[in-house]
């Protein structure tokens, strides 16, 4: 980072914080050559792609949208908000790396779902019911006994 009042190219960090919403640090720098100080900020890189929705309609991809789904997903399942941070950053980082900014929300979609087939297997539950649209118990039930097997495995491993 250069100094602002002399060009330096060496300047040192004395203190950095997280800002309040969690996507940029806050850093205070000091000159070595001049003695002045001055702040900085590092923000997430912005993904983007666009999201090509079930009805063929096409929006800019929106991080909040994905977080609210985990969130909702798991009210009330004692998962710290860390963990949502932590797997939305996971999915933008996947997103980023794609050759196709051009991605429909099926697909990360399939992304959030698996997640939260490992986070948490009510969230999973709650967040497919209303993903895959049920329309009845019976397809509830359908996606809670290809669940089960799963827990039979791991309990006999």
């Amino acid at each position: 980072m250069n100094c602002p009042y002399c060009e330096s190219k060496k300047t040192k960090v004395i203190d950095s914080r997280a800002v309040e919403d969690g996507g940029s640090i806050r850093r205070r720098r000091m000159c070595p050559s001049c003695g002045s100080r001055f702040t900085t900020f590092e923000r997430r890189e912005k993904v983007e792609v666009v999201v090509i929705k079930r009805d063929g309609a096409r929006e800019v991809y929106d991080r909040q949208k994905i977080w609210n789904g985990f969130f909702k997903a798991l009210s009330k399942r004692n998962v710290p908000e860390s963990v949502i941070e932590r797997n939305v950053d996971e999915i933008e980082d996947e997103l980023k790396k794609r050759q196709d900014k051009d991605v429909p929300a099926s697909e990360i979609g399939d992304m959030v779902m698996e997640r939260l087939r490992r986070i948490d297997e009510i969230a999973y539950l709650r967040f497919a019911s209303v993903y895959k649209r049920f329309g009845d118990v019976s397809e509830f039930q359908k996606e809670l006994g290809e669940l089960m097997p799963e827990q039979m495995e791991d309990r006999s491993a």
